[in-house]
């Protein structure tokens, strides 16, 4: 399904994997910790501090709200249409509250907001909501609840930032409960395809290489693994494109600044040149431009739904154990092999 909105892009950056070095003083079992550890992508304190940088800009920030609150309105959806009500939903990466202006009092009484800057999980602390809101500052890399004692656990655009995502479901699904549901959004591998290739193409031009600016993200087929991984049953997943039309490339790089999207790899290139980011802002309108100027930004979002294992919950019946083909179930021609 693609739908357009009018507004500005997000930008999504992850590094290439490395593997730990030995610096020759640490002893063997240091190195071997290390080794064992999950790959650091990301630099959490950056991002914490980039998420807190945007939202003190309170008036720009609200104004980039955008998509975030398009894509939190889609999870909301997911979540209603389950047919329950909860009493408290956990949202891991909860931000500025976009999930909290999509919910209402019919879905839940409670919303506990859990995100790592502080600044911006405090952002609109005035707005009323529908449900009961609290705050929370929590790390969504490792979110830490009581074993079995949250309902139903959302995250909305913020897994995407996480080195070590089986780690992050198996915390969720030991806090869930028996049929406790998960549910979460993030950007696939085929988001701003437009945007990579123009800067790519921008580096070979300028530089006569590429630099890792846009690595890949999680593919939808990768999807179902993790949430098999961290033990959660009954997975449903779902890919959906929104097309962002925006001015022009520079634009969309300051919304990203503004949305606190910024890049926050580890090993992050500390700038782009001038000439290249025009070079790349050249490429992107002649390759992929509008007829009206303007350039169109695509994001693939992945939306995932997963269950806490529970006696209750359907399974499939022995295999050979159906009484009528799939012949007489369409009224076919059939016969036994």
């Amino acid at each position: 399904m693609n739908r357009t909105l009018t507004k500005a892009a997000h930008l999504c950056s992850r590094p290439w994997l490395t593997r730990p070095f030995t610096s020759g003083k640490e002893t063997a079992r240091d190195y071997l910790e290390k080794a064992a550890a999950p790959f650091e992508v990301f630099d959490r304190n950056a991002k914490r501090m980039q998420r807190n940088r945007a939202a003190a800009r309170a008036t720009d920030s609200r104004e980039v709200d955008y998509l975030k609150d398009e894509v939190a309105a889609r999870v909301s959806d997911r979540l209603l249409d389950i047919k329950r009500r909860y009493h408290t939903v956990v949202e891991i990466g909860a931000g500025c509250g976009h999930l909290a202006k999509a919910v209402d009092d019919d879905m839940m009484d409670r919303l506990i907001m859990c995100d790592m800057a502080k600044t911006a999980l405090e952002r609109d602390t005035g707005a009323g909501y529908d449900v009961q809101v609290e705050r929370r500052i929590v790390d969504e890399e490792t979110p830490v609840f009581e074993p079995e004692s949250l309902d139903a656990v959302v995250s909305s655009l913020s897994m995407h930032w996480v080195n070590d995502l089986p780690g992050m479901l198996i915390q969720i699904r030991k806090a869930l409960v028996p049929d406790g549901v998960f549910i979460g959004a993030m950007f696939g591998g085929d988001s701003l395809f437009e945007l990579r290739t123009s800067l790519q193409l921008a580096d070979i031009e300028r530089d006569g290489g590429i630099a890792a600016r846009v690595s890949p993200l999680t593919d939808t087929r990768d999807v179902g693994s993790l949430l098999n991984r961290a033990g959660l049953t009954l997975s449903t997943i779902d890919v959906d494109s929104i097309v962002v039309n925006y001015p022009s490339m520079l634009h969309l790089v300051s919304d990203i600044n503004a949305m606190g999207e910024g890049n926050a790899v580890v090993q992050r290139l500390p700038f782009i040149k001038r000439d290249t980011l025009l070079a790349a802002s050249a490429i992107y309108k002649e390759l992929y431009g509008n007829k009206d100027g303007s350039i169109p930004a695509t994001f693939q979002v992945i939306y995932m739904i997963g269950w806490k294992p529970d006696p209750s919950q359907p399974k499939p019946l022995a295999r050979g154990s159906g009484q009528v083909s799939l012949g007489e179930m369409f009224n076919a021609d059939s016969h036994k092999l």
